[in-house]
């Protein structure tokens, strides 16, 4: 007997639905599965043989084949076996109804004893199913949230193999199709954060870069001596940052999901991610990549922030691979046979100490260190990388006077209100060009028509360049910057006083920095 199931691949963010074929053959011995399995595909065979004895069934001694079309597309992974399973059952008539399987997407891996685990890539199985119209999903029960939030299709989760049979056997019942409300949900945890800008005493000036940068999709690195606060306000740019939209959470969500670094029975992602990997990250870990492709550091930071805390420890080669992502917002994965795209539309956050020993330019301690070893140490960032990072903010540590303050500083909640009004008129400013969203990502034709100073504004932008020897390369910079710094100020024009406050923010391009 010939049964047909359905299950799903995952490749890049997209799944691909897998017709799973079970033919139960009179004459020979040993089943098999084709169609371009991997290891763990193959080994599924023994854990339905051990599932099957475990729960009274029985697994036939004569041959079976299962085949995985489209048999070209190489498939991975253990969550197969639940589908394979009920499509055994089903082809050797120890299932009632079998026509029924037909309908459902099925995942789930098997353990021994028929108890089932969760899968990777759930949620992107579900948007598919809905736009195959099959009644239904069925998942493993601490992946049902995740995929409860695709609306219009009854997901349905299990933890053992006995209620799937139960379910199909007792004409479709016995089970309830989770019901999420994803906008009550998305919107309660929109601002529920652990921290706040409330917690840092000073900081003033960085604080102020840090919502400039919010503001127009800027990145940034913080330079400073140790235990100045560097990273602890680089982990607060995300309760600044304006929230997340459904769609973008969406895309988010499905990301985290590919790569199984979503928490068990979690739903939508609902504040922009933090990533913030150590320094001894591969470039492959960092970008993507691997046999079958997986989202990298990048990509899980996409619609949120990449922090790379102490950037000149970084391996070089770790740090180019960014370049054209950081460009493009997107990271192709090529291998011999399959291409993935990943999105990485990410904000990037750096900090590095000043020097080796972390106190060049201290206002109180002295440098220790060897000449010519502080531009040594700035080498170790390339010059494309540094151009493609907005805002160069120095961190002094903060006196005794202000630590010890109880004056009330300024909460997150506030700095995020001026942010999203900025960011509304930047919506409104580049809402007729395509895949622009914020003042970080014109482009220099835009730039010439948006950023148009006057001419006491050029004359200071003239004289920046010549008394402060900025490089060329921080022209593009200072007047993107400006235009956020205006947005902020909600002024039409670019003023003078925007353009001051956005040169200082360049300050590794001022020759003769490192002494």
């Amino acid at each position: 007997m010939l049964v047909k199931t359905f299950g799903s691949a995952v490749f890049g963010v997209e799944a691909l639905t897998i017709t799973i074929e079970v033919n139960w053959l009179t004459t020979g011995k040993d089943p098999m599965i084709v169609g371009l399995p991997d290891n763990a595909v193959k080994e599924s065979l023994h854990r339905i043989e051990s599932t099957f004895k475990n729960n009274g069934y029985k697994i036939p001694r004569t041959k079976i084949v299962v085949n995985l079309a489209p048999a070209d597309i190489k498939k991975s992974g253990t969550a197969f076996d639940l589908p394979i399973a009920l499509g055994i059952l089903a082809a050797s008539e120890q299932i009632q109804n079998p026509q029924a399987i037909s309908n459902y997407v099925i995942m789930g891996e098997l353990s021994l004893d028929g108890e089932i685990r969760p899968i990777k890539g759930a949620l992107p199985i579900a948007i598919q199913a809905r736009k195959e119209n099959f009644k239904g999903l069925i998942v493993p029960e601490k992946n049902e949230k995740e995929a409860g939030i695709v609306n219009q299709l009854n997901v349905f989760g299990v933890n053992h193999i006995k209620q799937v049979i139960a379910f199909f056997e007792d004409n479709e019942t016995g089970l309830s199709p989770i019901k999420i409300n994803t906008r009550e949900e998305f919107a309660y945890a929109q601002s529920d954060f652990d921290i706040d800008f409330l917690d840092v005493k000073g900081q003033e000036n960085i604080k102020r870069a840090l919502e400039i940068a919010a503001a127009g999709g800027h990145n940034a690195i913080l330079i400073g001596p140790p235990g100045a606060g560097k990273t602890m306000l680089a982990k607060r740019l995300p309760t600044i940052l304006p929230p997340l939209t459904l769609q973008e959470a969406l895309e988010t969500t499905k990301i985290h999901s590919v790569a199984g670094k979503l928490a068990d029975n979690a739903t939508l992602i609902s504040q922009r991610p933090f990533r913030s990997p150590h320094h001894t990250i591969s470039d492959v870990a960092l970008v993507g990549g691997g046999g079958h492709p997986q989202p990298g550091e990048i990509s899980l930071a996409h619609n949120g922030v990449l922090f790379l805390d102490e950037l000149p420890e970084f391996k070089r080669t770790v740090l180019e691979v960014m370049r054209q992502p950081m460009e493009e917002r997107r990271v192709t994965i090529s291998r011999a046979k399959i291409a993935v795209d990943f999105p990485a539309s990410f904000m990037l956050m750096a900090s590095m100490n000043p020097c080796p020993c972390g106190f060049f330019n201290h206002p109180e301690r002295d440098c220790t260190c060897p000449p010519g070893a502080v531009q040594k140490y700035l080498n170790k960032i390339s010059g494309p990388l540094l151009d493609r990072i907005d805002l160069h903010v120095e961190v002094t540590p903060v006196p005794f006077s202000e630590l010890s303050s109880i004056k009330p500083q300024e909460n997150s909640a506030a700095i995020r209100e001026r942010v999203i009004a900025a960011r509304e008129k930047q919506a409104e400013r580049y809402k007729n060009y395509e895949g622009i969203y914020c003042n970080a990502q014109m482009s220099s034709k835009l730039l010439k028509e948006i950023c148009v100073i006057d001419k006491v504004g050029a004359n200071l932008l003239k004289t920046a360049m010549e008394k402060l020897n900025l490089s060329a390369r921080a022209y593009d910079r200072i007047l993107k910057v400006s235009r956020t710094i205006a947005d902020l100020d909600n002024a039409d024009a670019i003023k003078p006083e925007h353009l001051a406050e956005a040169i200082q923010y360049r300050s590794l391009d001022r020759e003769g920095w490192t002494g």
